[in-house]
């Protein structure tokens, strides 16, 4: 049988590593993106149709000219202090669109989905690591929308034989270790990024949101996964739904936590370079600290992280910017 998958916001950071590996797994591909953060060039395998979720019309064109076994949706907005401000444009790209997403796979048969999801649907949690268990209190916009893109998932499966399993990423960071994918979008705001881009003068100095966090240095903290482990994850969430097993809700980190000091310490390290570094008041709608409990997606999907290492994730940050820079300098 011919595996097809849709791919929404397969054009962006982590779809479009998670389409590579669709690709070379051997899926015939559909990736679906209005490319307003992603970029064409980062779809490797596949077919791309530019459009957006919220034109119902082109997507149900879509799938009425595709039988897709499986989608993959990735496609939202993502910045939790910009979610804060925009709340509406959040609830219209994230909830909204997941809910004409799932109409389509309603009305085509499609029973299976992997959704992207995100450790912001915890909160500020009281006890440390975070379960899956752990109760959803988001504090952002952001969080809520992505939570109510759960409740949607589940309230359908429930009245159908859709089966799903849901990620919830924690800080992804890194790129390919090939050099042929990373982090595209030119004003991202990940802690790694942002430094990385200081460390290449890129920018004048990496600003702290918060040094007065209940943490040991007083800097939030973060569990960061390489990007190609949460790609495999996905992988993983697709063999384990084609086999027919139950829906999932897992999160995705390594259950190690990293203060924002102790990241922009290491870039300046790795890069060999003492970029300046700014204390200023914390940004709205950010928690102290978030580390992931991660067994259960070991247990239940078999997966195998391979770049669970800090430096790795800099270091092949790093790589993959400084490529970039030397394109734009040619």
């Amino acid at each position: 049988m011919n595996k097809k998958v849709l791919v929404t916001g397969g054009a962006g950071y982590i779809g479009s590593h998670v389409v590579r590996k669709l690709g070379e797994a051997g899926y015939d591909i559909v990736v679906y993106d209005n490319c307003s953060t992603g970029s064409p060039q980062a779809v490797l395998y596949g077919e791309l149709i530019v459009g957006d979720l919220k034109d119902s019309t082109t997507l149900s064109q879509v799938f009425s000219q595709h039988e897709f076994t499986a989608v993959l949706h990735f496609a939202a907005s993502l910045n939790v202090p910009e979610s804060v401000s925009r709340p509406l444009d959040y609830y219209a790209n994230n909830t909204c669109n997941t809910l004409n997403l799932l109409r389509c796979c309603h009305k085509m048969g499609v029973k299976q989905i992997i959704f992207s999801s995100t450790a912001a649907v915890y909160g500020q949690p009281e006890k440390i690591p975070v379960t899956e268990y752990t109760p959803t209190q988001p504090i952002n916009p952001y969080g809520r929308s992505k939570l109510a893109c759960e409740w949607l998932i589940r309230d359908y499966a429930q009245a159908s034989d859709l089966r799903y399993v849901i990620l919830r990423y924690f800080n992804v960071a890194g790129a390919e270790p090939g050099g042929r994918l990373g982090q595209m979008l030119r004003d991202a705001s990940h802690l790694i990024r942002v430094s990385c881009d200081a460390a290449l003068q890129r920018r004048t100095e990496v600003k702290i949101f918060g040094t007065d966090f209940p943490t040991p240095d007083g800097t939030a903290i973060r569990d960061y996964i390489h990007v190609e482990d949460l790609a495999a994850a996905h992988l993983d969430a697709l063999t384990y739904l084609e086999q027919g097993k139950e829906s999932q809700v897992l999160n995705c980190g390594y259950g190690q936590g990293y203060s924002v000091r102790e990241v922009i310490e290491r870039v300046k390290v790795i890069s060999g370079v003492d970029f300046p570094v700014i204390d200023t008041e914390r940004r709205p709608g950010d928690p102290a600290c978030v580390i992931a409990g991660a067994d259960k997606i070991g247990k239940l999907l078999g997966w195998q992280p391979k770049y669970n290492d800090l430096d790795k994730i800099v270091s092949s940050t790093l790589a993959w910017e400084m490529y970039q820079k030397s394109l734009m300098l040619n």
